[in-house]
């Protein structure tokens, strides 16, 4: 096994890279996950039959029950059953297969009560996606189970016949393993070559043994994933709101950025302003020459008070991206990084003014970044349309680690774009160059 470093650009130590010499065929047997997917299938069949009977008798049950009042808490109850077993499951796939699926939506009661809990179960989607699984399972486990077992134990056999294929005229009274048998003739495999053989076909056996196990779990999978986790509907609310979340998050930090540069800069100015005005209008008479110079020193806070406010509100939306849309307001961007930068927009018309916004700050954002920490000396921004999709790409040959973690500028980023089902890709090796990818959502402007 050779070891190789790499570089961490996250916390900026050396990595540790492993690159095994044994191929992937030959290490299959024994590696941990084919033990944790056999694993799995042997506990599939003792677990899926529990499952298929519990349901099926709860369910015929409950059916045989529904001339009276109890058949419909029997259904509950046996639906309940289900999905707690399709936790059971879910978890088995969690830490055997390494499957991560997420819970699916709890049960909605608006009331509190047996009655309100009843007719929940039986309204739950989830509860019947967990029935549909405890008896569609048992066939597959089955199924799963004699294969995964016949190649695994036939392979290991064979393989080691070398081993213990003299208990056959020790213990057996015979030459071999019988190949073949009948009345006048009988097989078996006694001589070196055909003892090599056989241990020849059983390695073929347990090298394959491994990746039909995947395949089988493979199923597991999907089903575990298509019955017992969230719907694409319930998953898609779930981003939804979570999207939501962080729109609103931002909003209220841009307010606050936005109150606290007025606090503490244009605020803060025209206040001094008034005052120093307020002591040149008393010393109007008394001393002209000094209220001159009082009034010339407002003069420049005054101007120094509209840049601040030009630049605050170029930071809110500037007016040259409404007036003339993303190539120019990105040229404007760009000749103010502190390196040179190349800028293309490709667009055959304005996407939604939203979109646009995004655009532009995202774009300005990874600029700003360029000019604080790459030490690059070029820059390129390029910016392009496929299909219903707005590309942005910012590349620099500066010294590169750029991550894409927590707490960082770029984690911000990724999820403001995330809140309107955008992509942020960066691809910053250690020593450069940072090539950084948006995807936004296309839009057309409305007219």
């Amino acid at each position: 096994m050779a070891t190789d470093y790499g570089y961490d650009s996250g916390l900026g130590f050396p990595e540790t890279v492993r690159r095994h010499r044994v191929p992937a065929g030959l290490r299959a047997p024994f590696e941990g996950r084919t033990w944790r997917e056999f694993g799995y299938v042997l506990l599939s069949l003792p677990i899926s039959i529990v499952m298929f009977t519990y349901a099926v008798t709860m369910i015929l049950l409950g059916a045989g029950l529904l001339v009276t009042f109890l058949g419909i808490p029997v259904f509950a109850a046996g639906l309940a059953g289900c999905r707690g077993l399709g936790a059971l499951e879910r978890a088995r796939a969690r830490g055997l297969l390494g499957l991560e699926v997420g819970d699916p939506e709890p049960l909605k009661m608006r009331k509190s009560g047996f009655m309100a809990w009843m007719g929940a179960v039986l309204k739950s989607g989830t509860s019947w996606r967990t029935l549909l699984y405890s008896v569609l399972h048992l066939p597959w486990a089955t199924f799963s189970f004699v294969v995964a077992v016949n190649f695994w134990v036939y392979g290991w056999a064979l393989l080691t016949y070398p081993l213990w294929f003299w208990v056959f005229p020790a213990y057996v009274g015979q030459d071999g393993l019988q190949l073949y048998g009948d009345q006048t003739h009988h097989i078996y495999l006694d001589n070196p070559f055909e003892i090599g053989v056989t241990a020849l076909v059983g390695l073929l056996f347990t090298l394959a043994t491994p990746w039909i196990v995947r395949a089988l779990t493979t199923v597991d999978r999907v089903m575990v994933h298509g019955l017992l986790g969230p719907t694409r509907l319930t998953a898609r609310v779930v981003e939804l709101e979570s999207d939501r979340g962080v729109v609103v998050d931002t909003a209220a930090a841009d307010l606050r950025r936005i109150e606290r540069d007025l606090h503490d800069g244009a605020q803060a100015r025209l206040v001094a302003l008034a005052m120093d005005l307020g002591l040149a209008k008393e010393k109007l008479t008394e001393d002209p020459a000094a209220a001159a110079r009082m009034v010339d020193e407002a003069h420049g806070e005054v101007k120094t008070a509209l840049q601040e406010l030009r630049d605050l509100a170029r930071g809110i939306h500037p007016a040259v991206l409404t007036d003339r849309g993303l190539d120019a307001a990105l040229s404007a961007v760009a000749s103010r990084c502190t390196v040179p930068v190349q800028v293309e927009v490709d667009l055959p018309a304005r996407p939604a003014p939203a979109i646009e916004g995004i655009a532009y700050f995202t774009v300005s954002e990874l600029l700003q970044n360029i000019s604080k920490h790459s030490r690059a000396t070029f820059a390129a921004v390029d910016v392009w349309r496929v299909e219903n999709r707005l590309l942005l790409q910012v590349v620099d040959n500066g010294v590169g680690g750029a991550d894409v973690s927590s707490g960082s500028g770029l984690a911000g980023l990724a999820e403001r774009l995330d809140a309107v089902d955008g992509i942020l890709v960066v691809d910053s090796p250690a020593g450069g160059p940072t090539r950084v990818t948006a995807e936004l959502p296309w839009r057309g402007e409305r007219v």
